[in-house]
C-alpha cells in the first residue's frame, strides 16, 4: 500500500485515502457491489470484482404465488424482509399483478426490515418499515426486539435461509409461513430465471474470473477480500485458499463464523453492513499500525 493522501470530502474538507495503494476483492457482481466500490475508489483503494454468488427466482412458484396472494388479503399481520433481494422479489410478484407493491400490501400489515439497504428500499418504494434491530443486523438482532405474542407472519426467504430467524419467531408465538422467494446460485444465474439488480456502479471496476482472482491472490497482489454470506465465505474458501497475506473481511457474524469453520482467519467484520461499515472494517484488516487479532468462534 502506498502513502495515504486525502481527499475531498462531501462537505469539502479534506479526509485521508486511508486505503491508497490497496487492491480489495469484492464478491459480489456489478449490479449489487455500487456503493461500496464507490466507497472503496473514495478511499483510495482499487476494487477488483469477483462474482461467487447469483439469485434466481424460486423453483416454486405456486407456493409463493399462494402466500403473495394471501399477503394482500391480510392474511398475515406482520410480513418479515430479511434482504434486498427479497423485495425485489415481492417488487415482481406485485408487477405480475398490475400493482405496485405498496399498494399491494394492506394498510394493516406491519412490516420488519433487517439491514440498512433493505429499509432504504422498502422506504424508496414508500413502504414503512414498524420494526428492525438498531444493533447486530441479523436474524438474531430481530428477534431481540420481536415483541412476544401470537401474530401471523409471512417469511419469504432465500433457499439457504438458516431456519434460526423462523424457529425464533414461533418460539416467541407468531405462526410463520416461511415460503422461498429465490434460489442463491453460482455466479452467473440462469438469464432465463435471473433476478434483475440494480444498474451497475457509476464507477467502473475490474471484474475477475475465479482463475485470475486465484492467481492474484497467490501472487500476493490481492490485499483483501470482502464476503458478504456464509454461502460466499464458503466459495471463498473452495476457490481462493490458501489466501496468505490476503485479509479476510466478512459481513456479519455468520459469515465470520463460516470463515473460523473452514479455517479462514478473519482479519475483521463489519457490524454494520453498509458502504462505510464496510471500508472502516477494510481499513481495521489492513492498517499495518492497528492491533489486529482473530476472533475465536466462541468470541462470535
Amino acid at each position: 500500500m502506498g502513502r495515504r493522501s486525502e481527499t475531498p470530502r462531501p462537505d469539502g474538507t479534506a479526509g485521508p485515502r486511508m486505503l491508497e495503494g490497496a487492491r480489495v476483492l469484492v464478491t459480489r457482481s456489478p449490479d449489487r457491489a455500487g456503493a461500496l466500490v464507490s466507497a472503496l475508489c473514495a478511499a483510495g483503494a482499487e476494487p477488483l470484482l469477483l462474482p461467487l454468488i447469483d439469485f434466481e427466482r424460486a423453483p416454486d412458484q405456486h407456493s409463493l404465488d399462494v402466500a403473495f396472494d394471501a399477503l394482500g388479503a391480510g392474511g398475515y399481520s406482520w410480513l418479515v424482509v430479511s434482504s434486498v433481494t427479497t423485495v425485489r422479489v415481492l417488487e415482481e410478484k406485485a408487477a405480475e399483478r398490475g400493482a405496485e407493491l405498496s399498494a399491494w400490501l394492506p394498510g394493516s400489515l406491519q412490516v420488519a426490515a433487517i439491514g440498512p439497504a433493505t429499509r432504504s428500499i422498502l422506504k424508496a418504494l414508500d413502504i414503512p418499515v414498524d420494526l428492525a434491530p438498531a444493533g447486530q443486523q441479523s436474524g438474531a438482532g430481530l428477534l431481540d426486539i420481536w415483541p412476544p405474542g401470537r401474530c401471523s407472519v409471512l417469511l419469504p426467504q432465500a433457499d439457504i435461509a438458516d431456519p434460526g430467524l423462523r424457529r425464533g419467531l414461533e418460539s416467541r408465538g407468531a405462526r410463520v409461513q416461511a415460503v422461498t422467494a429465490y434460489r442463491t446460485v453460482d455466479y452467473p444465474a440462469d438469464p432465463g430465471r435471473s433476478l434483475a439488480g440494480a444498474p451497475a456502479p457509476q464507477q467502473p471496476a475490474a471484474v475477475l474470473t475465479p482463475a485470475a482472482a486465484k492467481a492474484a491472490v497467490d501472487a500476493g497482489t490481492v490485499h483483501a477480500v470482502v464476503a458478504a454470506s456464509p454461502s460466499a465465505a464458503r466459495r471463498v474458501h473452495a476457490g481462493l485458499s490458501p489466501l496468505g497475506d490476503c485479509r479476510f473481511v466478512a459481513i456479519g457474524r455468520s459469515t465470520a463464523a463460516q470463515a473460523l469453520a473452514l479455517g479462514l482467519p478473519v482479519a475483521a467484520i463489519a457490524e454494520e453492513p453498509t458502504a462505510s461499515g464496510l471500508v472502516a472494517a477494510v481499513i481495521e484488516a489492513l492498517d499495518p499500525g492497528h492491533p489486529h487479532s482473530t476472533p475465536t468462534t466462541s468470541e462470535l
